[in-house]
């Protein structure tokens, strides 16, 4: 069967990021013939998401992917004229580095289970909780083999990958057994086990809280919609307004974030962010609810305002909240609740993102902010729904072995695919992830550190359980970053239900764990069967942590890249930011460098105004079957969708 590709198009695009499949988008509602490439098996890039069996076998796939080798160039080099030269893309993916797993629910290791898409829990890639370093499988007995459940980590380039040894080997598994009113310890220390003794416990003060199993999870494992990057849309931002033009928000649903938290002396607590709620507010004092809604007040046009604040654009933004007579837990609120900043922006900076934040509020709810149903992940492919509908190829497992650039004019002309296809085009769009180390050589890539947990219950518990909250926790140490945090609850179709997904993300000065562990400790306490005192019961339960460090490419300009031809434009990986504004920016300004006199984006037409000259329509290619194309040939089509929604059965 021939699976090829037609040989022309107007723009190749490689990768299915947020900027790339806003530029395809663009692309073919401009009338361009779109060709959009993925080498990997599904939509998103490191926007994605995934079920709980989709992560593990993405972190499966990155352990499988560091083994492999290069590929040799002899194929497409033959393919190169003598007029012109071939720059070599990536084999592998290397954007995601220093990978850990750790699981800390009852294992159920007696239960045989299988995760979804035959999935089991692989001893090489999960963790247990009671281990402090990764163990050698080879190194245990069978019996201690089968009751451990060891950790892994994707080694980032140059460092040697970890040996994996026990540091305490009188390390001990527990598994309890509920026998009416007491509890059955069996350990196993050593490969030799103890007497079974009977301890009775008292549980009458602890409250009641629901018994989550690793079985469980996996049982239920595709209610979870896991982001591989954590963001929210400003109900007001560019992501938002640019969904609405183009009409693209017809195929996503969003829900509002429900509360805004502020970490402080060590508790969580709510902070009032609209009129209603500060009045409404028994955290605060009368004297302090005037005090915030007169600086609130002022920040909508604080422009208007230059004495009140022209002496300080020097100083920090945290040393003119002091000047303007705020109580420290205002200030508190203002800086890391509100304007979300760090101890030492600047003061134009902090007035910027407290106004952009008020302007948010009421719009669709109570906070500014609002949250894709089933994930972020969605909305990359929302994008790419619309570019199929406007006439784009989209073709996942597709590899591109190199560009061929024209040696006398400096520009592109086409890609060599892994079926050794030459395909034309005039423009070229690519992901920074896919650039060989040679074009990459002089770019200072920053790293993004990311944890995603599974617990039982949420940060603030109220009477409702289906909250969804941001919390920004200030650093301990001066000069480190914040951490923030994102907690969904299962009505965000992101977990299942009695679990909440919670999302962790700083700047890396570290790998992930080490950035990221210590503010883990203070929100959340390990799953245990075992007693725990009675401060630790008041926290979540940790259920199941995962821990990576992503590449950073959003600083990086064009003038970094070595031998990049004029025609090829590249697109960043996400941001550290909240936001998704760097990404839309990101599209909008290339699409204007591309076509400077199409619009970008704009609505789509009325489908009872669209007409299509039947000589025009081009023959589908064999092998359709691996190959989505998807057109809109009539106005009934357009409106069922139903020719955009193939390429999400790929």
């Amino acid at each position: 069967m021939d699976n090829r590709l037609p040989t022309e198009f107007d723009v190749v695009v490689i990768g299915t990021g947020l900027p790339e499949s806003i530029l395809a988008a663009a692309c073919s509602r401009s009338g361009q013939r779109v060709l959009h490439l993925d080498s990997r098996s599904y939509y998103g890039g490191n926007w994605a998401s995934f079920s709980f069996s989709g992560l593990l076998s993405w972190l499966k796939e990155y352990q499988q992917n560091s083994d492999i080798g290069e590929e040799s160039t002899a194929a497409w080099q033959d393919m190169i004229h003598e007029t012109e030269e071939g720059i070599t893309l990536r084999k592998k993916d290397e954007t995601i580095q220093h990978t850990e797993v750790f699981c800390y629910a009852n294992q159920d290791m007696d239960d045989n289970i299988e995760e979804i898409d035959d999935l089991q829990k692989n001893p090489s890639w999960v963790a247990s909780s009671t281990l402090i370093k990764p163990l050698d499988s080879a190194c245990l007995s069978e019996e201690m083999h089968s009751l451990y459940v060891s950790s892994y980590e994707v080694p980032s380039k140059g460092t040697p990958e970890n040996n994996g040894e026990v540091t305490d080997t009188a390390e001990t598994l527990v598994k309890e057994e509920y026998c009416g009113y007491k509890t059955y310890k069996h350990r196993v220390s050593d490969g030799a086990k103890d007497e079974i003794k009977p301890i009775l416990e008292d549980n009458s003060d602890p409250p009641k809280r629901n018994r989550i199993t690793y079985s469980q999870i996996v049982e239920e494992g595709r209610r979870f919609n896991i982001d591989l990057v954590s963001k929210l849309l400003y109900s007001q931002g560019l992501l938002i307004d640019l969904l609405i033009k183009s009409n693209v928000s017809r195929y996503a649903e969003f829900k509002n974030v429900t509360r805004i938290l502020a970490f402080r002396e060590g508790k969580v607590e709510q902070v009032p962010c609209s009129r209603a709620d500060v009045f409404n507010s028994k955290e605060l004092t009368m004297v302090e609810k005037r005090m915030l809604m007169k600086f609130l007040t002022f920040c909508l046009d604080y422009e208007q305002h230059p004495d009140e604040y022209q002496a300080f654009t020097q100083c920090s933004f945290s040393e003119y909240l002091k000047t303007k007579k705020l109580t420290p837990s205002l200030q508190h609120f203002v800086l890391h609740s509100i304007a979300m900043m760090s101890e030492s922006s600047c003061t134009i900076e902090g007035l910027k993102a407290t106004k952009n934040f008020l302007q948010c509020l009421g719009k669709f709810g109570n906070t500014p902010f609002l949250f894709p149903l089933y994930g972020q992940g969605e909305i990359p492919q929302c994008f790419c729904r619309m570019c199929a509908v406007f006439g784009g190829i989209y073709c996942l497992r597709h590899k591109v072995q190199c560009l061929v650039v024209d040696k006398e004019s400096g520009r592109c002309k086409a890609i060599i695919d892994h079926l050794g296809q030459r395909i034309n085009a005039k423009y070229f769009i690519v992901e920074d992830s896919y650039l060989s180390e040679e074009t990459c050589l002089n770019v200072q890539y920053e790293q993004i550190s990311r944890a995603v947990l599974i617990t039982d219950q949420s940060i603030l518990k109220t009477d409702s359980d289906q909250q969804i909250s941001i919390l920004i926790v200030p650093p301990v140490e001066p000069g480190a970053c914040a951490v923030r945090v994102t907690e969904l609850c299962s009505s965000t179709m992101t977990c299942m239900k009695d679990t909440c997904l919670v999302h962790l993300t700083c700047s890396s000065s570290k790998t992930a764990r080490e950035d990221l562990e210590s503010v883990v400790k203070k929100l959340f306490t390990p799953y245990a069967e075992t007693e725990i005192d009675k401060e630790e019961l008041a926290k979540p339960r940790l259920l199941w942590a995962l821990y990576f460090n992503m590449r950073d490419s959003s600083g990086v300009s064009r003038s970094s890249y070595n031998g990049l031809p004029s025609n090829v434009y590249v697109c960043t990986g996400p941001d550290c930011g909240l936001g998704n504004e760097h990404a839309v920016k990101q599209a909008e300004t290339l699409f204007k460098e591309i076509f400077p006199s199409e619009e970008f984006c704009p609505p789509p037409p009325n489908p009872e105004d669209v007409f299509f000259d039947g000589d025009d329509k081009q023959p589908e290619p064999p092998g359709a079957n691996t190959i989505i194309i998807a057109q809109l040939e009539s106005s009934e089509g357009s409106k069922n969708l139903e020719s955009s929604e193939k390429h999400l059965q790929n």
